[in-house]
């Protein structure tokens, strides 16, 4: 049994990239043709293979629309967690990933360090586009006029002495941003708390969120917390790597 099952994985992953004939099949799992007739005959009969017109053999379509159900059990959340979760555990700091969702940046996950002052921010919550370095994040690598509409008739709401008052300094802010690579929120919605943030990236290589890491100031500024900068990208790269790989491998069935 475990047999068959290996050699039906097998000739799904065969012909994911493109159709074969039963001679290809049988070549490949190195058995009879009659072998590979019955195994193909099986995956057919459920849809998960299907015999084209010349004879030989693509994917079913049972199986294209199991590949689509599946994308909600591969989340951006569900992704990148483990990789928040072992960021903390590195850092000793609370993580968050915040997701573009229309005209919003929201924070969609969170992972605190234990023994950690409990943060302001809420699972959910959009987040404050001219101060979270999350957000500034996202939108230092948008097109500008994606970023100019996500902006507009925003209100520059003063939280600290070093809020962005203003959408000419928030773009400078979010030019220095994209030259870097990363964006950072120098106490400017909670004087207490500095954060620094970089992107996550999808297939196409477009911006679909960010993750950041937040420390109280007390305990690191934010050119200790720039420290950690190196960690922070190879989490945020990890993320785009499996983000890739699921879209990637769903996209050629």
């Amino acid at each position: 049994m475990a047999q068959t099952v290996s050699n039906a994985i097998e000739i799904l992953e065969f012909v994911s990239s493109g159709p074969r004939t039963l001679g290809e099949v049988a070549d490949l799992l190195d058995v009879h043709r009659s072998t590979a007739l019955r195994l193909l005959q099986t995956l057919t009969s459920g849809g998960l293979t299907r015999r084209r017109p010349d004879g030989r053999y693509g994917i079913g379509y049972r199986l294209v629309g199991l590949a689509q159900r599946a994308t909600d059990q591969f989340d951006l959340q569900a992704l990148a967690h483990p990789h928040l979760a072992a960021l903390t555990g590195i850092t000793g700091f609370t993580t968050h990933l915040a997701a573009l969702e229309g005209v919003d940046i929201v924070y969609i996950d969170k992972v605190e360090a234990k023994g950690s002052v409990r943060l302001y921010s809420e699972i959910g919550k959009p987040v404050p586009l001219h101060t979270a370095s999350a957000a500034k994040a996202v939108l230092a690598h948008l097109p500008r006029e994606r970023t100019l509409a996500l902006l507009e008739g925003w209100e520059y709401r003063v939280y600290t002495s070093t809020t962005i008052t203003s959408q000419a300094a928030l773009l400078a802010e979010l030019d220095r941003a994209q030259r870097r690579g990363w964006a950072v929120d120098d106490g400017e919605f909670e004087d207490f708390v500095n954060c620094i943030a970089y992107p996550v990236r999808d297939a196409s290589g477009g911006v679909v969120g960010a993750v950041s890491i937040t420390a109280l100031r007390a305990i690191s500024d934010l050119t200790k917390l720039e420290d950690l900068v190196p960690d922070l990208i190879r989490t945020c790269e990890a993320i785009s790597r499996e983000v890739r790989g699921v879209h990637g491998s769903l996209a050629a069935v």
